[in-house]
């Protein structure tokens, strides 16, 4: 999997991270990660680790715009919360099942990321709200995935707002815009004009050959 995005994002909870839910826009968070679906879906690879809060957000606009879900977007899950697992599941083929380590969330945790970041080639990663484990994800991937960009749209707080103090010469309008869908096509280089395709496979290889043209129907 090539250019693959890379999604980070969450709702903190009040009572687990009650410092990240102080600075948390929760209405910013929601519109955010569906300007991020928006953009993305057919025309790039989305990768996350499953969020109950975030994963229906996702399903409902690749139902909106007609592409098929399952192919673009592929799911992590550690099997040490397989009881927690959503039923939307076992419904589409997109989800990795990883190895869980018995009685360590932390470990289990890190397996899971470091498979994520390693079976994909990333062109950046997206940080939206989220707590603790944000911060987590932001190592690890600046890790392995040194050469992808990292984009925290500080403007929806939480573990974001530590995300961007952690990198350099951010662009002002991370945190000023909230226009998020023209910041997502600004930040991720994706042009407006690029067509989206039901699948990956149906989509041509030169990004070039995407792009809307005279006569072009729907």
């Amino acid at each position: 999997m090539k250019d693959a995005i890379f999604l980070s994002a969450g709702v903190p909870d009040p009572r687990r991270g009650p410092e990240y839910a102080a600075t948390a826009d929760t209405v910013a968070i929601t519109a955010a990660v569906s300007a991020l679906v928006h953009v993305v879906l057919g025309r790039r690879p989305l990768v996350l680790g499953g969020q109950p809060a975030i994963t229906p957000m996702i399903l409902v606009v690749a139902d909106a715009i007609g592409v098929d879900y399952g192919a673009w977007v592929r799911l992590y899950q550690s099997r040490f919360f397989e009881e927690e697992f959503p039923e939307d599941n076992a419904r589409f083929a997109n989800v990795v099942l990883t190895d869980a380590t018995p009685h360590d969330r932390e470990a289990s945790l890190r397996h899971m990321r470091e498979r994520m970041f390693r079976e994909a080639e990333f062109s950046a990663a997206v940080f939206i709200g989220g707590m603790g484990g944000i911060l987590d994800e932001y190592e690890l991937f600046r890790e392995l995935q040194p050469n992808a960009a990292i984009i925290p749209i500080s403007s929806t707080g939480g573990a974001t707002l530590d995300v961007a103090k952690r990198v350099d010469g951010l662009a002002s309008d991370l945190a000023a815009d909230r226009d998020y869908v023209s910041l997502l096509h600004r930040s991720l280089g994706i042009s407006v004009r690029e067509r989206r395709f039901a699948r990956p496979t149906d989509q041509p290889e030169e990004v070039s050959e995407r792009f809307w043209r005279p006569g072009d129907k729907g």
